[in-house]
């Protein structure tokens, strides 16, 4: 995934050169490379070969690196480390990171739309618009208009459930679609299976992080530990406590898993994924 990443992005002698080394500093940073994980395990549930996946992956991963960028501002989280170095506004500066997000989200339509995960055009067209949509005001991006509507209010269960479905869960869920799409089974009953999973661990993620997020360190997140509560941010953590966050985590991972009753060995990594997106520390 590094190698395809670093061969999407513009060289560093491409000019405008600053704008190209912030790219590759935002996107090769490091990084758990979940979403790209969850799109080649999906491939392989539908019988795709990995090179099929590469530039779907890629795509999605461009996407997450983007938001992360643009979250990371002063007028989003205002957070100055991630992946254990200093956030992109903070390297370089916030002109520069502004266009660094917008950069990265289009050259993620681009590779998509280089990929050769398919050759029916219509599949192709399909996976743009999936995309598109996991970006947008209706995904990630509507999710994020609503994290910041929220701040330094009470929200109910429903309504963090439905931010984060948004925010974290639906370019999640994207990747396990995308990563489907790569493969060479047509079964509908088998798509929305992956599809329950795909939300599954989507809502997971986001209750792990803000588990995270109260107990664990700056030093094995790689980003500033406990600054939601700073922030006076609603999470699963402060409106049900600990204790029954991490239980709901349990719970999510247990569903993802029998979603996954239909398929065999070739489930393994899905499988293997919702364990680490649940145990993982950081």
């Amino acid at each position: 995934m590094e190698t395809v990443l670093a061969e999407a992005l513009p060289a560093f002698d491409h000019g405008p050169k600053r704008l190209h080394d912030a790219m590759r500093y935002a996107v090769l940073g490091g990084g758990k490379r979940v979403r790209p994980l969850l799109a080649f395990a999906a491939g392989e549930a539908m019988g795709a070969h990995a090179e099929q996946v590469e530039k779907v992956a890629a795509a999605v991963e461009l996407i997450h690196a983007y938001s992360l960028v643009h979250d990371d501002m002063p007028p989003m989280d205002n957070d100055v480390l991630r992946r254990g170095r200093p956030t992109v506004h903070v390297e370089f500066d916030e002109a520069s990171a502004l266009l660094v997000g917008d950069a990265l989200q289009s050259l993620a339509f681009e590779v998509l739309s280089e990929s050769d995960a398919s050759k029916d055009p219509a599949s192709q067209l399909q996976m743009v618009r999936l995309l598109a949509q996991a970006a947008g005001s209706k995904g990630m991006a509507g999710g994020q208009a609503v994290d910041l509507e929220s701040v330094g209010r009470s929200i109910s269960l429903p309504e963090l459930e439905f931010m984060h479905i948004l925010k974290t869960g639906a370019l999640i869920r994207a990747s396990v679609q995308l990563g489907a799409l790569c493969g060479n089974v047509r079964d509908e009953s088998k798509q929305s299976a992956l599809d329950h999973y795909a939300k599954c661990v989507g809502l997971a993620f986001q209750v792990v992080d803000d588990v995270l997020d109260a107990e664990s360190s700056t030093a094995t997140l790689g980003k500033t530990a406990g600054k939601d509560a700073r922030q006076n941010k609603p999470t699963y953590v402060s409106l049900l406590g600990l204790a029954p966050a991490k239980a709901l985590a349990e719970t999510l991972r247990q569903d993802a898993l029998k979603a996954l009753d239909k398929f065999g060995s070739e489930a393994t990594q899905l499988r293997e994924l919702a364990d680490y997106i649940i145990q993982r520390n950081h």
